[in-house]
């Protein structure tokens, strides 16, 4: 039997007086923490939340999140983090999806969340500071925490797609301890006197596993950035000397690229730590070079707990790479048919072991169609070197088909960020009558850099094969991005009417939707002679 919310019960018991969460002025020790926690717990259990019961959590990354998030598992709950930034209909379907009993709400986002309740008979309960605390304070606190056995579930994380309806990965305790375990343990090695950047989000399964839940099975502290602005980010940096940042690529673009604040001193960063997207080497070794702290990047995804694969800190590393397996996991790569693929060729990731969801919420036949004979297809393309280490390609639905010929949009993104007047990039296949889909570019560029997309052309043309350059290239001022950060490509439509051998600086139009797994991915391909 196990509980997730062990892990603040036993850091508490060891160091009560230590800070487990800081926001800004605001802190919350240890002792704090689990005091508060169980009360959460007992007013749950008053409202007749029994094992099991799925509660909703729809908070920014604020020091309430995890008080009501340990007590949701302290009474036995399934925590169901939401997005605050989702409006009532989207609301209303995970409500009702997952049959959400009670739904406790930041009042910043208590609108929107009461009108999905209201639909769904789920309990609202607005956690608005001074009648939150006067209820909490009314409850003493529940004695001990509810034993849970280790396959039943204590989060569901609800996870989009472009076609058909968002699909919630049920996580099990077993699978959120082992993974956080790893984490803390062989991943970032942190200890009490650690404290580790809270800028990415807690609803999000990164945020959860390896900032918050990490901090608190090790007993560091944890401080919180509500929303990530690079300013900001480096005045908590050095205000409260982090140790180990968790970002995802654009916040390590963000920080190479933003001034300094007057005095900053980040020495005591040893460590920082990239996933939910590739990081593009160049960042890599410009965020290394400024800050003279490692960069390891990692990978995973929600229906993994999310750590699948590090560069550990123990073994040497590779730039551009993801690593190898962690502790308790095994990867491998895999044809369309399921057949093995020979190292250095390209190949779908299928993940295996403690980490794996148990499936998808009341979905079996996704379950049966994502997870086949106990292998996780992730539905991420990658290439695994001779010492083991694997190194993402693309996502099957990224892949761009032109003329027969398979182009991974990473490869091109990765020589546009080397380019000195890009901030950020991303590569996108648009459809063509002849080619089949043409490649396009949309670039943000560094601020008070200049350059046409005659110029981006042929930089890119002068370092890849002559069927991947991009013959179409457009300029906004921002990318697309989803709440963790991360360039949304689904959220990119390249204009229509476009002179792929045009240098204007056209605009984005932004598209509604979510990402899918649906694309067909193929095999490698040479250079088409003549192709210019």
């Amino acid at each position: 039997m196990t509980n997730l919310a062990a892990f603040l019960v036993d850091s508490a018991a060891a160091q009560g007086d230590r800070i487990a969460v800081r926001h800004d002025g605001s802190t919350l020790t240890y002792a704090q923490l689990d005091d508060v926690s169980a009360r959460v717990a007992a007013l749950l259990r008053d409202r007749g939340v029994q094992p099991g019961d799925r509660i909703a959590l729809t908070m920014p990354n604020v020091p309430l999140f995890p008080v009501v998030y340990y007590g949701i598992l302290r009474a036995g709950g399934v925590v169901v983090p939401m997005n605050p930034l989702l409006k009532a209909r989207e609301v209303a379907f995970t409500l009702r999806d997952c049959g959400a009993r009670i739904a406790l709400v930041s009042p910043l986002f208590a609108d929107e969340v009461a009108k999905a309740a209201a639909d769904t008979g789920t309990v609202c309960l607005v956690t608005e500071p001074s009648a939150f605390d006067d209820m909490l304070r009314a409850h003493e606190p529940m004695p001990g925490i509810v034993d849970r056995a280790d396959g039943d579930p204590a989060l569901i994380l609800y996870t989009s797609g472009t076609t058909g309806t968002p699909k919630g990965a049920e996580l099990s305790h077993r699978n959120l301890a082992t993974n956080t375990a790893t984490t803390a343990e062989t991943l970032l090695q942190v200890g009490p006197d650690d404290v580790l950047f809270g800028g990415l989000p807690l609803f999000h399964a990164f945020g959860q596993t390896c900032a918050l839940n990490t901090a608190v099975a090790a007993g560091a502290t944890l401080t919180l950035l509500p929303r990530f602005e690079p300013r900001r980010a480096l005045e908590i940096m050095a205000r409260d000397r982090v140790t180990v940042f968790l970002g995802v690529p654009t916040m390590y673009a963000a920080l190479l690229h933003a001034e300094l604040p007057e005095g900053f001193d980040a020495h005591a960063l040893r460590l920082a730590v990239s996933g939910g997207a590739s990081l593009p080497v160049e960042v890599l070794h410009g965020f290394e070079r400024r800050f003279g702290a490692t960069v390891l990047e990692g990978y995973g995804l929600s229906e993994t707990s999310p750590v699948a694969a590090f560069n550990h800190p123990d073994r040497p590393r590779k730039a551009g790479s993801i690593g190898q397996p962690v502790r308790g996991v095994e990867m491998k790569l895999m044809t369309e048919d399921g057949g093995a693929v020979p190292p250095g060729e390209v190949g779908e990731i299928a993940i295996r072991g403690e980490n794996l969801m148990t499936g998808y919420w009341n979905r079996p036949e996704a379950t049966a169609e994502a997870v086949r004979d106990g292998w996780f297809h992730s539905g991420d393309l990658a290439r695994v070197d001779e010492d083991g280490f694997y190194f993402i390609v693309d996502r099957k639905k990224d892949l761009i088909i032109r003329g027969g010929y398979n182009v991974y949009p990473r490869e091109i993104e990765e020589v546009l960020y080397e380019h000195p007047s890009v901030a950020e990039a991303a590569v996108v296949g648009v459809p063509h009558s002849f080619h089949g889909e043409e490649i396009a570019a949309v670039i943000a560029l560094r601020p008070g850099a200049e350059a046409t997309a005659a110029e981006i052309r042929e930089y890119v043309k002068d370092r890849v094969a002559a069927y991947k350059y991009p013959r179409i290239v457009t300029f906004t001022a921002e990318l697309p991005k989803g709440p963790t950060g991360k360039i949304l490509k689904r959220g990119i439509v390249v204009p229509g009417r476009q002179d792929p051998a045009g240098s204007g600086r056209d605009g984005l139009v932004q598209a509604e939707g979510n990402g899918a797994r649906d694309s067909e991915g193929g095999g490698q391909c040479p250079e088409v002679p003549g192709d210019r």
